[in-house]
């Protein structure tokens, strides 16, 4: 047996015994922490991402009888607490050490009257399309929702509006 074909099996049993939250804690801690370790690279990292994944199993314990592989189980909690914390550590990195541009007046002047007159050019549907898709940050189903067309046409709608600013971009000044 391999170690997945391992893990699985000594999952199946934990499922199947009745086994006490404490006596899986006891039983599964030690291989968690060595693995997050390895993971992570950070000793403290990968003790706290195991506390936070071995307290969500805990809140979900009376329900562990459910599932076929309590430890799968474990192991995609704390990946997943693993994920979330890498995220925030490079979103937190990003915006602490990203240099602050120095503001042109005149060139976000000159940007705002280009984006005007872009969106001018545009029909009523694709200018909303861009504004939600673009500038408010929305998925194009929600887009969809809001105008009350298919997440398909608003994608549409959005790919004719960035043509037409780039086509507008393309044209010498007069």
């Amino acid at each position: 047996m391999n170690g997945a074909e391992d893990a699985v099996a000594r999952g199946a049993d934990l499922a199947t015994s009745g086994l006490s939250f404490e006596a899986f804690y006891q039983a599964e801690s030690r291989t968690l922490f060595r693995r997050l370790w390895l993971i992570s690279g950070n000793r403290a990292e990968a003790e706290e991402i195991m506390q936070d994944a071995f307290v969500r199993l805990l809140e979900r314990w009376d329900r562990i009888d459910q599932l076929v592989d309590p430890t799968a189980y474990l192991y995609r909690t704390a990946m997943n607490v693993f994920r979330r914390r890498y995220r925030r550590s490079a979103l937190a990195l990003r915006k602490t050490f990203a240099p602050e541009a120095a503001r042109d007046e005149f060139a976000q002047a000159d940007a705002r009257d280009t984006v005007r007159r872009a969106l001018a050019t545009l029909s009523p549907r694709q200018r909303a399309a861009l504004v939600l898709t673009e500038l408010e940050g929305m998925s194009s189903k929600e887009a969809g929702e809001a105008l009350g067309i298919k997440a398909s046409t608003v994608r549409a709608l959005a790919t004719q509006g960035r043509a037409a600013f780039k086509a507008m971009q393309e044209e010498p000044d007069v």
